[in-house]
């Protein structure tokens, strides 16, 4: 205890026994749609090297959660560290101040705090590609500076593949191509956000920097050299038993057959995705690794919290569904690595659940800053520095009408008002990929009970009012009362 008081006074922005002690900064990179597709998650495939170097050196937590699987409802929510039934951001295209107008952000409260705080790329909701080089759906009263990346992989539209002709975002859709990774937006993203760090180098100011990769969002574009580290004949297609659509609930079965071009695939064209998607991932990883040579060239690496993740995660063909917008581990779980000053436990990992909501209060700690009382989240820091210490055993996640309980080994999930169309129950000890559903079994009767009362408590605590702000409902945007 004496340690980590001893740690987080050191960080905060104060004067002890006459000297001044620097503020720590923030570097907040997040990719678009990424799984734990990486080679520190365990996957056999994919070159994460830059990624896994950050896990090295910093706190790897294999369990983190989204609030809700989907771009716009999760990044509302993470920025503000409520839930999505707080926010009232259920969907896309909603401007975050559209229903809470007086909430303040996690750049927010570093901007009033004496940071620099500047966006680079996608944080807030954009449509992908139509809003790439533009504000998309951005919070303007987060930030002092935002910047804009457009490259030619917005020009290259009439080259990708698609499943449905000249549709991108929403459907399959890649291309292997030509250039160079700096004509590429990501590219050009990496590019500024090195201009930035090298500009707070010299200028010695503190800062919050915020830097949103597009990829491995579709369409999955990267240069064909990221394309040959992946031949298709290599990959693995996940299968699904028979008569599996039978045994979850029919809010389930929808959830990943609501795109019906998307359904059973060949399996030459699956391979072709996953190839397409492993490529976009290497591609982002070479950007983030550009930037991270950056903080350490400057010299800024030994006083900035670095911040790795993703908004949500993704399915490349597993229960049969493609992208994201289910309750199941493959859309719901996201990476999350943390390095930097006030993170002791470098190069290990936390393995009990943890929620994005979690990112607003640990970086406030770490930092010597007050959150505001709106925010739900719990500080991690406790984990940071000894990652048996977890403030949390159960994540939850919602979608549409569905809620989902997760903890280090089980996952529960209901569909409708306490269950009323239907639940599911998963061991991943046993059932890692959530394809045998138990609900029904009665060996397990007693603990699904126990998870349902948690499940019920932690749903009731996501619709509490958040302290302080206002909240502007349009329309009921709960998908149930």
């Amino acid at each position: 205890m004496l340690s980590r008081v001893l740690t987080l006074l050191l960080l905060a922005s104060t004067t002890l026994v006459g000297f001044s002690v620097e503020k720590p900064n923030v570097l907040f990179l997040i990719c678009d749609d990424l799984n734990c597709d990486l080679a520190c998650y365990g996957h056999p495939q994919v070159q994460s090297p830059n990624i896994d170097r950050l896990a090295a050196r910093g706190v790897r937590f294999d369990r983190t959660y989204c609030q809700y699987p989907l771009c716009g409802p999760s990044r509302a929510s993470f920025m503000t560290g409520m839930y999505p039934d707080q926010t009232l951001v259920h969907k896309n295209a909603v401007y975050i101040r559209e229903r809470v107008p007086n909430v303040k952000t996690v750049a927010e409260m570093f901007r009033d705090n004496g940071y620099f705080a500047t966006r680079i790329g996608k944080i807030f909701h954009y449509n992908v590609p139509k809003h790439i080089g533009s504000g998309g759906h951005d919070d303007p009263y987060s930030w002092n500076q935002t910047i804009n990346p457009r490259g030619r992989d917005v020009e290259d539209e009439p080259l990708i593949f698609s499943l449905r002709k000249n549709s991108f975002g929403g459907t399959l859709s890649w291309l292997a191509a030509d250039g160079a990774d700096r004509e590429q937006t990501d590219g050009i993203a990496a590019d500024e956000a090195i201009r930035r760090l090298r500009h707070h180098s010299d200028k010695k100011d503190s800062f919050f920097m915020a830097v949103g990769l597009y990829r491995p969002h579709t369409p999955y574009v990267a240069p064909k050299k990221y394309f040959e580290l992946y031949p298709p004949e290599s990959i693995r297609l996940p299968g699904v038993p028979k008569g599996y659509l039978k045994t979850i609930p029919e809010p389930a079965r929808r959830s990943i057959n609501r795109k019906k071009e998307q359904l059973n695939l060949a399996p030459e064209l699956a391979r072709q995705a996953i190839q397409a998607y492993y490529a976009s991932i290497t591609f982002a990883d070479a950007q983030l690794g550009r930037i991270l040579d950056a903080l350490e060239e400057t010299g800024l690496a030994r006083n900035t919290i670095v911040v790795f993740t993703s908004d949500h995660g993704y399915h490349m063909g597993e229960h049969g569904h493609w992208q994201k917008t289910t309750l199941f581990e493959n859309a719901a779980r996201v990476p999350f690595i943390i390095a930097g000053p006030g993170v002791e436990a470098r190069g290990q990992v936390v393995h009990e659940p943890a929620e994005m909501v979690d990112f607003y209060p640990t970086l406030a700690e770490l930092c010597g800053l007050t959150p505001p009382a709106s925010i739900s989240g719990k500080s991690l820091v406790p984990a940071l520095l000894d990652p048996s210490a977890s403030p949390r055993h159960y994540a939850l996640t919602q979608y549409e009408s569905g809620y989902s309980l997760a903890s280090s080994r089980y996952r529960y999930t209901e569909w409708g008002e306490n269950g009323t169309d239907g639940n599911e129950f998963y061991d991943h000890q046993n059932d890692p990929e959530e394809l045998r559903n138990l609900a029904g079994d009665p060996a397990h009767q007693d603990l699904i009970k126990r998870l349902a009362t948690e499940l019920h408590q932690r749903i009731a605590a996501a619709q509490a009012a958040p302290k302080g702000v206002k909240q502007i409902r349009f329309e009921d945007t709960r998908p149930f009362r």
